[in-house]
């Protein structure tokens, strides 16, 4: 017999003693595999961070636009524009925005978005002599009353602005469903 087939013996004698050496070519594929796997996953790192990292940012609570005078507000809408800090991921813009505000029957001020719930056109205040004392959309006809509520064509209601007054000054947050209607 050749000594191909021989198989060290245990010392007991019970058992044989299997030896389980890596050959040249198993140790360069685990080598260069592992440091292959490692050098394609090192690009992966800036892209993860890259997709996570705005999620991770700190929200605010809202922030809060100065926007006019408390003495300026009167009981017929007036609009006003502001320009209000954005940040897009790693994009930041300053986009101008516009509210029509006014108080109502108790001396309370609100504020209304200015963007159609049809089909998103701007609105005017009282420009139609047919429909006094209505927000008109040019684009296709919708009108609302002074609270926003909505007569024809459109669906729901104008949105409105959270309204807080500080110092004198109105500020305006977050824009949100119609509360009034």
């Amino acid at each position: 017999m050749s000594d191909i087939h021989k198989q060290d013996k245990h010392p007991s004698g019970e058992k044989p003693i299997l030896k389980k050496e890596m050959s040249r070519r198993q140790f360069l594929t685990y080598t260069l595999g592992g440091t292959g796997g490692f050098m394609a996953a090192l690009p992966l790192i800036p892209m993860l961070r890259f997709a996570v990292d705005p999620l991770l940012q700190a929200k605010g609570e809202g922030d809060w636009v100065k926007v006019v005078e408390e003495g300026k507000i009167t009981a017929e809408p007036q609009e006003f524009t502001f320009s209000k800090l954005q940040v897009d991921g790693w994009y930041s813009s300053e986009p101008e925005f516009a509210a029509w505000i006014t108080k109502d029957e108790n001396n309370k001020i609100f504020a209304l978005s200015p963007i159609c719930k049809h089909l998103g056109c701007t609105i005017t205040w009282n420009t139609k002599e047919e429909h006094p004392d209505q927000y008109f959309c040019p684009c296709h006809g919708a009108r609302y009353t002074k609270d926003g509520k909505d007569l024809a064509v459109a669906s729901i209601p104008l949105d409105q602005y959270d309204v807080k007054v500080e110092n004198g000054f109105v500020y305006l947050g977050t824009v949100m469903p119609n509360k009034r209607v």
